[in-house]
């Protein structure tokens, strides 16, 4: 293990300032990944996110006790991605609205997802989840997927058929499961998230703000991360441009509680169901990583910035004992020791931003991935 000051850094590309295009600050409400969700596929040119020179490979380089395992050229521009219960699989969601599926031992697609209204749409694809399995289910490695065109739709992923649309009236950016699946919610470009009965698939519930602006029992501006708790069917927890993370109960309307601080821009919100504790990751350059008590809702630790102050994306619990987290301007993924808050292994040098990332859930320390640009990374922690 090496310390954060430490790290040499090689091949990474500093920069002494935020490029043009990260350059705006949060009041502005604009991400380089927030704008491609309103761009159709064929337009993503015109963003400074997207220009030519970006297109070209770069050779990542991995540092400390990080070791990249398998590349794989996914041809489109990755959004999201989410591996299956069982870690033999890995879905990923794209800029042109499609979804392919992996095998995560070699890389090799096996199924692509696609039909004439996601063809039609051409918008991408925002977040994707395997649902979980129940006894009693017919069906394994159901997918369930949403789109910035405000479709939430669910795949039988061995015969590439969709198999029940929803048509949100806005952009959908995330959903989440229950820990006994019963529900689902989904949230996008406004204060609202929508829970569904799994069995009907039908909207059962609204959660959403009070009316009057003077009380905050609920968000005011886009939700990007939505977070079941892992032993509790009823809770939840939700994140966004707000600077909020706000607590929620399916049966009740309003939030319960909040905690404010963190500007989450993607999924950067996750609850370690062995300590009880939340991590968030913010799309600024200060206090970008922080860990919460769930129960109180107060702050435990800040974890130190990274050499380059990343914008961070993504931010997700790597087992027991450590944090993975993947953003902007330094492009680059990170994995920080919980107990020292120390580096312990970066990818960097990587083409564009990180803008997801996720872990099969085996073992004191599993494997995981990451997108940038058009690539998947698989990655595993070396045992030291």
């Amino acid at each position: 293990m090496y310390a954060l000051a430490g790290l040499s850094g090689a091949g990474v590309a500093r920069q002494s300032k935020l490029p043009d295009d990260l350059s705006s600050t949060k009041s502005s409400r604009s991400t380089p990944r927030s704008s491609v969700m309103s761009l159709p596929a064929a337009g993503l040119n015109s963003s400074g996110d997207f220009d030519a020179e970006h297109r070209a490979r770069r050779n990542p380089v991995s540092e400390g006790n990080l070791r990249l395992l398998t590349t794989v050229d996914c041809q489109q521009d990755v959004m999201c991605c989410r591996y299956n219960e069982d870690g033999t699989m890995l879905a990923a969601g794209f800029v042109d609205g499609s979804i392919k599926v992996y095998a995560t031992d070699t890389g090799a697609a096996l199924y692509n997802l696609v039909d004439d209204e996601t063809s039609d749409a051409h918008l991408p694809c925002t977040s994707i989840l395997f649902r979980p399995y129940t006894p009693g289910d017919k069906s394994l490695n159901l997918l369930l997927a949403t789109y910035a065109s405000g479709m939430v739709k669910f795949w039988h992923t061995s015969t590439c058929t969709c198999i029940h649309t929803t048509h949100e009236n806005r952009q959908t950016l995330t959903v989440a499961y229950n820990k006994d699946v019963s529900m689902y919610i989904t949230a996008g470009c406004d204060e609202k998230i929508y829970v569904y009965d799994d069995n009907t698939r039908k909207r059962i519930f609204t959660c959403q703000p009070s009316p009057s602006m003077n009380v905050m029992d609920g968000h005011r501006s886009r939700i990007f991360s939505l977070k079941f708790h892992p032993n509790k069917s009823e809770e939840f927890v939700s994140g966004g441009w707000d600077d909020t993370v706000q607590f929620w109960d399916t049966r009740t309307e309003h939030s319960i509680r909040k905690l404010i601080g963190p500007h989450v821009c993607g999924d950067a919100l996750d609850i370690d169901p062995y300590h009880n504790h939340i991590v968030t990751g913010s799309w600024r350059k200060d206090l970008n990583l922080q860990i919460w008590d769930y129960a109180s809702g107060s702050p435990i630790r800040t974890v130190p910035q990274d050499f380059n102050n990343s914008l961070l994306y993504c931010a997700q619990w790597l087992g027991k004992d450590n944090i993975a987290v993947g953003g902007c301007d330094a492009n680059m993924v990170r994995v920080i020791d919980r107990g020292t808050l120390q580096t312990t292994g970066r990818l960097v040098d990587l083409p564009r931003g990180v803008y997801c990332l996720d872990n099969n859930r085996k073992g004191t320390v599993p494997k995981f991935v990451a997108g940038s640009s058009r690539y998947l990374y698989f990655m595993d922690m070396k045992q030291m």
